[in-house]
């Protein structure tokens, strides 16, 4: 819970400074394939392929492919349609998506999960509910595709750790994982990115190189990490805790109006949930 916990505030934030510094001004696929760059260099020089299952391998590079690759060449696409608190908004079904592919590849159903799931998707409505604009539909199925890639890949990322139990810490092949967002991302930008809108500024510089080393590097890392030490059900609730965090950081930091009453409604109802999928599970392993 650590782990997610802190890298919900990093993304967060993250989601803020795209919004601010980057959408509309730097090219989307350009500042994707910069993130997943700055992120592989930082994990290059631990990479060790010695003793590590070649279909763990080949699981590790399609997960960094949906996880990061498809998901944020969507994610940068659907800002060109939707103001950042609507890209909060259509995130909130990312905890179904995580809840129902942990369930299908584990052959189960998990009423816990799905029902507590379904109460912080319940939860982020509250908080982000408001006007939509006329492009929502299609910024919406953007969105959706990220969110159902970006679900795939936690999911598939834990459960590849769980199967296969590597010996090395997974800082060891955590390089793999950017080297299958790189696949997807590079043949992008060349297909279709703009060389005329690179950055132009040092902030906007700045701005890449902590969602590339930050962000992203460490981000993802301590995320799968924590991904792997909780059941399908909070980690499906922990995507959501991203909009109450997200509001928070443009109170705190960006000085922007939020609406102080949804913002603690719609935060206890995801805490809440939380806590019933805690005792519900609890319940059940008596």
């Amino acid at each position: 819970m650590f782990y997610l916990s802190a890298v919900t505030a990093l993304w967060a934030l993250s989601f803020s400074l795209i919004g601010v510094y980057l959408s509309g001004h730097v090219d989307s696929y350009f500042a994707v394939l910069t993130r997943i760059v700055l992120a592989g260099a930082l994990f290059l020089p631990f990479l060790r392929l010695a003793g590590l299952p070649r279909k763990f391998i080949a699981g590790l590079i399609v997960t960094g492919a949906f996880q990061f690759g498809i998901t944020y060449v969507c994610l940068y696409r659907s800002f060109e349609y939707l103001t950042v608190p609507e890209v909060l908004l259509f995130t909130i079904f990312t905890p179904l998506y995580v809840s129902l592919f942990n369930d299908i590849i584990e052959r189960r159903f998990s009423l816990p999960g799905l029902v507590c799931t379904g109460i912080a998707v319940a939860g982020a409505a509250v908080i982000r509910y408001d006007e939509i604009s006329n492009d929502y539909i299609t910024g919406f199925l953007i969105l959706q595709l990220a969110n159902l890639t970006f679900a795939t890949g936690q999911v598939g990322y834990a459960q590849l750790i769980r199967h296969f139990k590597p010996a090395s810490p997974p800082w060891r092949s955590f390089a793999l994982f950017f080297a299958g967002a790189l696949m997807v991302v590079l043949p992008a930008y060349l297909l279709f990115g703009d060389a005329g809108k690179l950055p132009s500024t040092p902030v906007q510089w700045g701005v890449l190189g902590w969602l590339g080393l930050v962000a992203s590097g460490l981000g993802f890392y301590f995320w799968n990490l924590g991904a792997v030490k909780v059941d399908g059900g909070t980690l499906g609730i922990m995507n959501n805790a991203l909009i109450p965090a997200g509001l928070i950081i443009n109170v705190l930091i960006w000085n922007r109006d939020a609406d102080l009453i949804r913002l603690t409604a719609g935060g206890g109802i995801i805490v809440a949930s939380l806590y019933i999928n805690h005792r519900w599970n609890r319940a059940l392993r008596k």
